[in-house]
């Protein structure tokens, strides 16, 4: 944080100042470094104390030197009972953002040593959303759990049994920007994960077990005027939070069988730990755009290296979409859907229509955009895990879960429809994916690959190949493709049969050949391209005609995935616009 930076919508200029990289507290003309990271969490709960909980401001003092302590330990804010700032009320101790759990337990140690040597009735220790209230005076200076209160007192008055109350405007949850999201669910993760204790995709599991708890108490589960279920409230126990959170879970576990199957597996002191870091959260109310992006990052972040496999950078796959333009009675289809990504960017993309289109009947415009994503929106995974992560990423998103499936993409249709009916040959408008590449279908292991025509009188054949065949099975005639393909599809001598293949099936209508570290940072390094194609029907005959090829060197992010403000993928989709308004006639640039 600096002068700069800092959100000046947030300050009280009558009760601090920023100026020269200088905080200044006026009431007690105290000024400190503003560009710690912890001076920003004590700026906000000191203008908290004063305007959210009534305390006066002349009762109020910062780094307090306390008693029988180190020098160094300063109490970070002391509220008083007097005006002579003799008798301590509450003190609080500020930690910086995104701090790990042990760190945060010492900071609860190191608020209890200064309560108690001042003899504080109240203890309180913040760490952005963060934040926990104990009620020091009337337990035993050791105890740390049934003495924790649900929120400080408003003007020395009477503890309230629960902190957040819905559709109370001055106890309502908080909307939050990404980068809070973000930091929140981090917390979170590394709560659960214990430095290892759980695989990524497990620890996911819990994670999105605890998510759709609070997103069933925030939609449907606490009724207007209650004190929301997912909070800790005044002198409750983990067991007594982790049963309320589990009976939230059961119930929605019911409404959304195909989700989750499995009972929360978390240690009730787990589960009161991620509670107390996402309870203040409105995920309900905080935007679509600001949910969507932050939980990808972080998703993005939580599954690197090997898990890779399953994401698609967001770059691609809106270039990707932009080029097929899906319309809202379109159905669309990935067979590799992985964590979700081109449907929920499918999705996006209609909801950003809908909101045009509508701009004056929100209404309207919400339900024609959930409407497509319930009803138009199809996906395939594997990894049931996986499938599990894609679903809870659509509910998210605001839903369009419903027609995920688990299953093998190559196995037989009949078996498919055994899972869901809906996913028929011939069905699909659009399909977007990007299918796995490197791994062999064996006919020893799966029979299927005789029925297929790039399998037939072959032991084996590549998933690309094949997912090549399956896409064009699922596709409508004049239904429109767009499939990430590693290189060799498109160059070897030896796959000439899959391009001949491809060009009986299909109109090739774009190649983009993709930079050599596209997916480098998800752990995959192969040389791959976007195709774009149209699914002929079957006696259709097609002269020579021109396609539109492209090379993007820059697509918005480096090797490593930082950022890059370059990205040949926008002008590629200017120029292909063009081409398609008049193929023969296209000059090229």
């Amino acid at each position: 944080m600096n002068e700069n930076n800092f959100n000046y919508s947030e300050l009280d200029s009558e009760l601090v100042q920023i100026k020269d990289n200088k905080v200044t507290y006026l009431a007690i003309n105290k000024s400190y470094r503003a560009t710690d990271p912890e001076e920003q969490v004590r700026i906000s709960i000191y203008q908290e104390l004063i305007k959210k909980y009534k305390y006066p401001k002349e009762k109020i003092d910062l780094e307090v030197i306390v008693p029988r302590r180190k020098p160094e330990d300063k109490a970070d804010i002391i509220v008083y009972e007097d005006d002579e700032k003799k008798n301590p009320y509450l003190v609080v101790e500020c930690k910086k953002d995104g701090i790990t759990d042990a760190e945060y337990k010492q900071a609860i140690e190191q608020v209890f040593g200064n309560a108690n040597s001042i003899r504080a009735k109240f203890a309180c220790v913040v760490a952005g959303n963060t934040r926990t209230v104990f009620d020091v005076s009337e337990f035993k200076p050791s105890e740390r759990e049934k003495n924790v209160v649900a929120d400080i007192p408003i003007k020395y008055g009477k503890v309230p049994k629960y902190k957040f109350l819905k559709g109370d405007k001055n106890h309502e949850l908080i909307k939050v920007s990404k980068d809070d999201l973000m930091r929140a669910l981090g917390k979170a993760h590394d709560t659960i994960w214990q430095g290892g204790k759980y695989d990524p995709t497990d620890s996911f599991d819990e994670i999105s077990k605890l998510l759709f708890c609070k997103l069933s108490d925030e939609k449907e589960e606490t009724i207007k005027g209650d004190p929301y279920k997912f909070q800790i409230g005044t002198h409750e126990t983990a067991d007594e939070v982790f049963k309320r959170i589990d009976s939230i879970y059961q119930k929605a576990k019911k409404k959304a069988s195909e989700v989750f199957q499995e009972n929360i597996k978390l240690d009730s002191e787990i589960v009161y730990s991620v509670v107390e870091h996402l309870q203040s959260i409105n995920f309900n109310k905080t935007d679509l755009d600001t949910k969507g992006i932050a939980f990808e990052t972080f998703l993005g972040n939580y599954f690197k290296g090997e898990m890779g496999r399953y994401f698609t950078p967001r770059e691609v796959i809106r270039f990707s979409i932009k080029m097929l333009n899906p319309k809202t009675d379109q159905l669309i289809l990935d067979p590799a859907c992985g964590s979700g990504g081109f449907l929920l960017n499918a999705m996006d993309f209609i909801r950003e229509y809908a909101q045009k289109e509508f701009s004056d009947d929100p209404i309207e415009s919400y339900r024609m955009w959930h409407d497509f994503a319930k009803e138009n929106l199809y996906g395939i995974e594997i990894s049931d895990k996986i499938a599990r992560v894609c679903k809870m990423n659509m509910i998210i998103h605001d839903d369009g879960h419903t027609n995920i499936i688990s299953t093998d993409s190559l196995s037989d249709f009949e078996d498919i429809q055994k899972i869901r009916q809906n996913f028929k040959k011939n069905k699909f408008d659009l399909i977007l994916t990007n299918p796995p590449f490197g791994a062999n279908v064996k006919g020893k292991e799966k029979p299927y690959l005789e029925k297929y025509e790039l399998g037939k009188n072959k032991k084996n054949q590549s998933t690309e190949v094949l997912f090549i065949e399956r896409c064009l099975d699922f596709l409508k005639e004049d239904g429109k493709m767009a499939i990430v393909l590693p290189d060799g599809i498109l160059t070897n001598s030896s796959l000439q049969p899959v391009r001949d293949f491809l060009m009986k099936k299909s109109q090739i209508l774009a190649v983009v050949s993709l930079p050599q570290f596209a997916f480098a940072h998800f752990g995959a390094g192969v040389k791959t391209s976007l195709v774009f194609l149209r699914k002929k029907d079957e006696s259709e005959k097609l002269e020579k005609y021109p396609i539109f090829m492209s090379i993007a060197e820059h697509i918005g992010y480096d090797a490593t995935g930082r950022k890059d403000t370059i990205n040949d993928l926008d002008t590629i989709y200017e120029e292909y616009k063009k081409f398609s308004k008049n193929p023969k006639e296209y000059k090229g640039i």
